[in-house]
């Protein structure tokens, strides 16, 4: 396909679920900013937002003390994110119990990269969990409520093939995943035909678009290349030329990005994540264009003095 159809109907945002994913940020000052895009996301009311792992589970500290900052002073409900990288199977499970000790009920689970970043060859932890299913299965013996696993419209880059990356999503599911959150993808097409191949597999689970604003096109097109994800010719020359020019740059993307959700709704999609790479101006004109509105936020009544 060359582009996407854009939909005028008025009421397409009531119909649309949007959740929000963050990364826990390394400094001062890209807590600060992290701070800002949660609040300025928030009256979008999102079904949830997710909190990311570093590769080999880095920033595990850094992505509790986010999700415990979120419970404490927002209204957003946090998912948290886990992987089996690096990690004994006790120690997993005393992170799982310290997210459910903090109110935690919603969590995605990874396999995970290895520390070396993607690309790297994966390797089980010596007396870890040794697939995302086994991860999925643990936390719902903990008593997980809402578990999201992820899913790979262009195949997960060491898969041999279609069938050996669907059967590994079936397992993730059986194991009590209630739904698939996908790799971002650019073809919509692709979206379709994967969804396709899990429902002939018996998967009903949601397989949600997972969305990635183009927020720099070079950046974008490196990591795709490095994940698998195609990056289509008529989406190379929308952001042609405009290297010096990032708020041409920003314009497009929220247009490509509408664009995108847009066609997806047409096909019959409701929900959708985005990758806000911890900024909010995309995803606020994106959910903008889609019609999607903020909320106003009403502050609990706190019982006067004596």
């Amino acid at each position: 396909m060359n582009q996407f159809r854009l939909s005028r109907r008025p009421d397409i945002g009531e119909k649309i679920n949007v959740s929000f994913e963050f990364f826990p940020p390394k400094t001062d000052a890209m807590a600060a900013r992290l701070w800002e895009t949660t609040q300025r996301l928030e009256p979008l009311a999102p079904y949830f937002v997710s909190v990311t792992y570093g590769a080999g589970g880095s920033t595990r500290e850094r992505t509790a003390r986010t999700i415990e900052r979120i419970i404490k002073e927002t209204s957003l409900t946090p998912a948290a994110h886990l992987t089996c990288v690096d990690a004994k199977c006790d120690e997993v499970d005393g992170v799982i119990r310290q997210f459910l000790d903090l109110g935690v009920k919603r969590f995605v689970a990874l396999r995970g990269d290895p520390a070396e970043g993607v690309g790297s060859h994966y390797q089980p932890h010596p007396g870890g969990y040794a697939s995302t299913a086994d991860l999925v299965a643990a936390l719902a013996r903990h008593g997980a409520e809402d578990i999201s696993v992820s899913a790979y419209p262009e195949k997960h880059p060491e898969s041999p093939d279609y069938a050996t990356d669907i059967d590994v999503l079936k397992r993730k599911v059986d194991s009590g995943a209630k739904r698939a959150i996908t790799q971002f993808f650019f073809d919509n097409d692709v979206y379709e035909r994967y969804v396709e191949r899990v429902r002939r597999a018996g998967i009903y689970a949601p397989v949600v678009p997972g969305i990635l604003p183009v927020h720099n096109f070079a950046q974008v097109a490196n990591f795709a290349g490095r994940c698998g994800a195609h990056v289509p010719a008529w989406l190379a020359e929308r952001f042609e030329g405009l290297e010096d020019d990032p708020q041409t740059h920003m314009l497009v993307a929220a247009a490509v990005a509408a664009e995108q959700v847009l066609d997806l709704v047409e096909r019959g999609v409701t929900d959708f994540h985005f990758y806000t790479m911890n900024r909010a101006d995309l995803a606020i004109a994106i959910c903008h264009m889609i019609g999607i509105r903020a909320q106003a936020l009403v502050e609990e009544e706190k019982p006067a003095a004596a």
